[in-house]
């Protein structure tokens, strides 16, 4: 079971979802990425994406540390179902923040996307997703970032790393045992 690591639900547990068509993000991992996160101080009063949200864990900790709003991405519907009562428990704790989930995939929702940009974008999709799919959904979300915008891409360590589009530069990577982290920002 997950939890919620720190920020105003920080021990809160979170529901996972059921099966075996997602895959949870490791608290060890969760915890070296928000570390990353604070460092960079964009957290606070941020717009999040979680996109291949599965429990929604990421953005639901995102939203414990103070995000202002957060949009989760899921397909699955039972996925969706978690999504919905993990964000009902984060939201008792920090009621300011608003949440949206989407129950689309990816591509239509990236697609059809039009309101803010994001800060802070979490892309954790299954790791059979080939590369060539996840390029092409980097390049429709490098004209959704905001400026200074953070977006992290969570791979397997066994898997090439991505093409970036000419919208996006990675500035870092870290491994944690059989998951790799790739952090980018918007091209100047």
């Amino acid at each position: 079971m997950s939890r919620i690591i720190a920020g105003v639900a920080g021990g809160l547990r979170l529901e996972n979802v059921p099966g075996s068509n997602t895959r949870p993000t490791t608290d060890r991992v969760k915890e070296a990425l928000f570390s990353r996160l604070e460092t960079y101080d964009i957290l606070n009063g941020s717009r999040v994406l979680d996109l291949f949200a599965g429990s929604g864990a990421l953005g639901c900790e995102s939203m414990s540390r103070g995000a202002a709003h957060v949009d989760f991405c899921e397909t699955y519907a039972k996925a969706q179902s978690v999504v919905e009562k993990n964000v009902a428990a984060v939201v008792k704790a920090n009621p300011a923040s608003t949440s949206r989930v989407h129950r689309m995939s990816a591509r239509a929702f990236l697609a059809n996307y039009s309101s803010a940009p994001w800060d802070l974008v979490f892309i954790d999709p299954p790791y059979s997703l080939e590369n060539d799919e996840l390029e092409e959904l980097l390049e429709a979300l490098g004209n959704h970032l905001a400026d200074g915008a953070v977006a992290v891409v969570e791979r397997s360590s066994r898997t090439a790393e991505p093409q970036w589009p000419d919208t996006m530069e990675k500035f870092a990577d870290r491994k944690y045992g059989e998951t790799v982290l790739y952090f980018a920002e918007p091209s100047a």
